[in-house]
């Protein structure tokens, strides 16, 4: 019960800003999109299945490895998931396609400095963010196109 209690603890900050943004996200109808953008509704499924990754990943990190020894990828963490956040903010509150590709691309950066930390620690647990880091690859050729079909 213990480990399942610390992986909620892992997983929900990963749902913040589509918590506070949710009501916002009708400006995303108003957008042209590019061919290869995904269904509205598989949006919310895959952020899911990414989210519940990157709880492990962390998860595994975490009680596998000394507080002391973490110090990087803490900051990687930290630093990921406050951009994560913050997409949201940008695209959907804001309004603002060119803020929201530039967060893409911090985002993108900062998970394959979380992917390399995480790596250096555990390897298996560096796997389960794969799909994170070629999940951002694609929503930053998405959000640029998104900007200039929307300029």
């Amino acid at each position: 019960m213990k480990k399942l209690f610390n992986f909620i603890i892992c997983l929900l900050p990963w749902f913040v800003s589509g918590t506070l943004f949710s009501s916002t996200i009708d400006y995303f109808d108003t957008l042209h999109l590019p061919w290869f953008a995904l269904p509205k509704f598989l949006y919310g499924i895959v952020w899911t299945i990414l989210y519940i990754c990157i709880a492990l990943s962390s998860y595994k990190i975490y009680s596998r490895n000394h507080p002391k020894h973490i110090q990087g990828y803490n900051q990687a963490l930290l630093s990921n998931y406050i951009f994560n956040q913050l997409y949201l903010f940008f695209m959907f509150f804001l309004k603002n396609p060119f803020l929201g590709f530039v967060d893409c691309v911090v985002i993108l950066i900062t998970s394959l400095f979380l992917y390399y930390e995480t790596k250096e620690l555990d390897e298996s647990a560096a796997k389960l963010l794969l799909p994170y880091v070629f999940f951002n690859l694609y929503a930053m050729i998405l959000s640029l196109s998104i900007y200039f079909m929307n300029f």
